[in-house]
This record gives structure tokens, sequence and C-alpha cells, in this order.
């Protein structure tokens, strides 16, 4: 059993060998993660994503104040009727619910364009 025996240098041999084997597939492994660790398809879609939702962020943040506006500039038209003409309340109410009524419009047709769509058809 000494290192001149015929078995020790074939285990040598095969232990070099396995060491060969074991670098060839760490060496594939290696080459496997870094390919995973791209910027690939997956980070794509959470940035596409992440652009949807400030998209929709956006337009929802949009939409409301033209509503809002709207709604504030039919109170206020109606409030200056009633001090004028002296038709407290009615001139509010009824510019209120003209505004109310404009401000979903502009929603309607903002929301139709944005679907592109181009037109609501009027």
């Amino acid at each position: 059993m000494s290192g001149s025996d015929p078995e020790t240098r074939d285990e040598g041999k095969d232990v070099s060998a396995e060491g060969r084997d074991l670098q060839e597939r760490l060496s594939k492994l290696d080459a496997a993660l870094k390919k995973a660790k791209r910027p690939g398809k997956d980070d794509a879609r959470s940035q596409s994503s992440m652009a949807a939702g400030a998209q929709g962020m956006a337009l929802a943040l949009r939409l409301g104040s033209e509503f809002a506006a709207a709604v504030l500039v039919g109170a206020a038209l109606g409030w200056f009727l009633d001090q004028f003409a002296g038709t407290r309340p009615w001139g509010m109410i009824v510019f209120l619910m003209l505004g109310f009524a404009a401000g979903v419009l502009n929603i309607l047709r903002s929301s139709a364009l944005n679907k592109g769509t181009g037109s609501t058809g009027g």
C-alpha cells in the first residue's frame, strides 16, 4: 500500500478527473447564475407594471381634479348669480348641478380619449 501501488495511481487519476469534472460543472453553474442575474423579462415586466401604475395614478388625479374644478366653478357661478340677481338659493342649486354634469362629461371625454378611441361619438 505504498505510493507506487498501481491502484493508488489509478485513484489519483480518478480524483483529478473528478476534480476537472467538478470544475466544469461549477463553471457551467456559474455561467447559468450570471445569465439568470441579468436584467431580463422579469425586470422589464416589473418596470412596465410600475410605469402603468404611475400612468393610472396620474390619470385618476387628473380626472378627479377636472371633476372637482367643474363642480366648484358651477357652485361659484351660482353663488355670484344669487348675490347679484337675488335668486337665492336657486342659482346655486341649478349651477351646482350644471357643474356636476359638466364634470361628468369631462371625465367621460377624457377617459374615452385615453382608451384610444379618439372621440365619444359626438
